[in-house]
């Protein structure tokens, strides 16, 4: 084999490799797209369902209630309360407010309901004023259930202060809390604007937006396309006789 052979081969091989990596990633993001309007059409048959009471919540699997929409009424354990370190929201650095509050119906026993209070401005990602961020002892809130992270090894707790967290990890938190906990989260619903930094604001729940992941998808498909045609170009080119 000549050596130009030898060079269009080796260039179909990387061009054709080049494509079916771009066509996987492309496939790829159709996947999260589907992915994405599923996890959509769930919120909005959830918020279609209008709010509940917690006291529903009790014994239910955490995939049956995940996004449901639910009042919450119950005293908040501020001693108990941690924060989530380098959260942040609009572009602002902060931490989120984890608060475990006792529901009000006595059904719930010792069980409290880990609630994402809100997020709180912190330039360092981890330090704020606890004082200023506390809300009336007794809560009633309009929440939405989510889910606690992925159980992870390891310490989520920061070495440089007991009460700052970097992960939403149940059998961590509920040791730190001293506290049992209820298998999901809630998410405060409501303002997530204010004038005052050192007061928590609410954090923006998830978007019924589809993302980018189409533009993504066309993105690759494209470079694909262009690996594929950029190679035919070349060895048509290259069949061309050159004029004398």
């Amino acid at each position: 084999m000549s050596r130009a052979n030898t060079r269009t081969v080796l260039l179909g091989i990387a061009a054709v490799s080049a494509a079916l990596g771009c066509v996987r990633l492309g496939f790829w993001q159709l996947d999260r797209l589907a992915q994405r309007r599923a996890r959509n059409a769930l919120l909005r048959e959830r918020a279609l369902g209008g709010s509940g009471s917690a006291d529903a919540l009790r014994g239910l699997d955490t995939s049956a209630i995940h996004w449901r929409h639910v009042t919450l009424r119950g005293v908040a354990n501020y001693d108990a309360e941690v924060v989530q370190a380098s959260r942040s929201q609009r572009g602002a650095p902060g931490v989120y407010l984890l608060t475990p509050v006792r529901p009000l119906d006595p059904g719930w026993g010792d069980t409290a309901i880990l609630l994402v209070r809100g997020y709180v401005y912190a330039p360092d990602g981890r330090t704020i004023d606890r004082a200023a961020a506390r809300e009336r002892d007794t809560l009633q809130l309009e929440t939405l259930v989510t889910a606690f992270a992925p159980h992870r090894a390891g310490n989520v707790t920061l070495p440089s202060d007991a009460r700052v967290v970097n992960a939403l990890d149940h059998d961590s938190l509920e040791a730190k809390m001293r506290l049992p906990l209820a298998p999901f989260v809630l998410l405060a619903l409501g303002d997530s604007v204010t004038r005052d930094i050192g007061r928590p604001t609410r954090v923006t729940p998830p978007s019924l937006s589809e993302g980018s992941h189409r533009s993504y998808a066309v993105q690759w498909f494209s470079f694909a396309t262009v690996a594929i045609v950029g190679f035919v170009a070349y060895v048509l080119a290259a069949r061309k006789p050159v004029k004398q």
